[in-house]
């Protein structure tokens, strides 16, 4: 038997969680709320760890999601450094670090992703860091406060915002990456090449085509080695290889999962009241035609939302085009708007040179993305033309940075 017994149970710490709570109160619902999460801190935002964060700019109450007073003005219980062990869908119980079990009526899967770690010679080393949280993002600060140069290793978001972070502090910095051009996977060779140059312009070396084989040393890293047998020295070193959804929880329950927390369109997942969101969710989507897990910002402040209003009874198809940003230091901000994971065509806006373009995805004719930097206007009308699915009967016309996008390619 339960020790005692809440409405709505939040499994995990973040964003998702901490827009769940505030949407379910916003919308009327005033039963019991407990937001239970791993780390020490109330949920707070991820982005500044690699930006304002990392360069000693801002504290950490800048990035939490809600003032620390707000979890009891509206009557949401929070428990930080405390971890759920084990879920029994179907009693409807949650055991607590502690041992304390408590019941509930609906849930929220919210446990975000891991980082990957390396598993290559030397990865024990002193000096090798990877970034998720606070703690690591204070580790890395006070680790470089006496280094000179720093290798990334990773040629996507972390190694291409901490290169600039750190660049920003003095530091010289190298990205051994195994793609040739920077964010290369995400934007494709000529949208990523503006990003490329742009880093190298600032001092960053690039390596790109190669793949880690081992980090050298003794206690402390001192260079890294490639498969291809290239030393490059290093007194520090930080890793960007992605992330996998933290689904352990999900699948010790029974809940269906592949690679992520399956939901449907409505975020619910294989057990009735029970919803996901975030980095560790896998949801339906018929505009992109298949089931998508998408580890931005937006996401998961959207997705915590949209589950508030299905674990109330108001669900709906979870039909938001996704959204992510970027900064790399002062330099360049970026953002997207859509999900290409295959594309025959980009259109450029505006002009690349200047640093002020947008980049249009296009498969067969339909925009599937857009990229901007320093467009945010056209992101709006991007957004209309990704939700329509509509086949543009002359494309070029993106290309004209005088043509009235809002024209184009309208709904019929």
């Amino acid at each position: 038997m339960a020790d005692r017994k809440v409405d709505y149970l939040l499994v995990g710490g973040g964003l998702a969680s901490a827009q769940c709570a505030a949407e379910l109160r916003r919308r009327g619902a005033d039963g019991s709320i407990l937001l239970v999460g791993r780390e020490p801190d109330p949920p707070y935002d991820r982005p500044p760890l690699s930006k304002e964060y990392l360069r000693g700019e801002h504290g950490r109450e800048r990035a939490y999601v809600h003032e620390t007073d707000w979890y009891a003005e509206n009557d949401v219980e929070l428990l930080t450094a405390k971890s759920v062990m084990s879920l029994d869908v179907e009693a409807r119980t949650a055991k607590l670090q502690g041992k304390q079990e408590v019941g509930f009526d609906k849930a929220l899967i919210a446990t975000g992703a891991m980082v990957n770690i390396l598993r290559v010679d030397g990865a024990q080393l002193d000096g090798i860091h990877y970034l998720r949280a606070f703690g690591n993002s204070d580790a890395i600060r006070e680790d470089l406060s006496g280094v000179e140069h720093v290798v990334l290793i990773g040629g996507s978001y972390i190694g291409a915002e901490v290169a600039a972070s750190l660049v920003q502090l003095g530091k010289r910095c190298t990205i051994v990456m195994l793609e040739e051009v920077l964010l290369s996977r995400v934007f494709g060779d000529q949208a990523g090449r503006y990003f490329h140059d742009l880093l190298e312009s600032k001092g960053v070396e690039i390596v790109g085509g190669e793949e880690l084989a081992a980090f050298v040393g003794a206690d402390r890293v001192s260079g890294v080695r490639t498969k291809d047998g290239r030393e490059i020295g290093a007194e520090a070193v930080v890793v960007g290889a992605g992330v996998k959804p933290d689904v352990m929880l999900a699948q010790r329950a029974g809940l269906e999962v592949d690679d992520g927390v399956l939901v449907d369109a409505g975020l619910e997942t294989s057990v009735g009241g029970i919803f996901a969101a975030g980095d560790c969710a896998r949801y339906e989507s018929e505009r992109f035609g298949g089931s998508l897990r998408i580890e931005h910002w937006d996401v998961a402040f959207q997705q915590g939302r949209h589950a508030a209003r299905g674990m109330i009874g108001e669900k709906s198809p979870y039909e938001v085009i996704p959204y992510f940003f970027s900064d790399l230091a002062d330099w360049a901000s970026l953002e997207y708007v859509g999900h290409a994971t295959q594309w025959d065509r980009v259109i450029f806006r505006g002009d690349r040179e200047a640093g002020e373009f947008s980049a249009w995805y296009l498969d067969q004719g339909v925009v599937e993305a857009a990229l901007s930097v320093g467009r945010t206007e056209d992101l709006q009308e991007a957004r209309r033309l990704i939700e329509s699915c509509e086949k543009l009967e002359n494309p070029d016309v993106l290309a004209d940075a005088d043509s009235d996008l809002s024209a184009i390619g309208v709904c019929r």
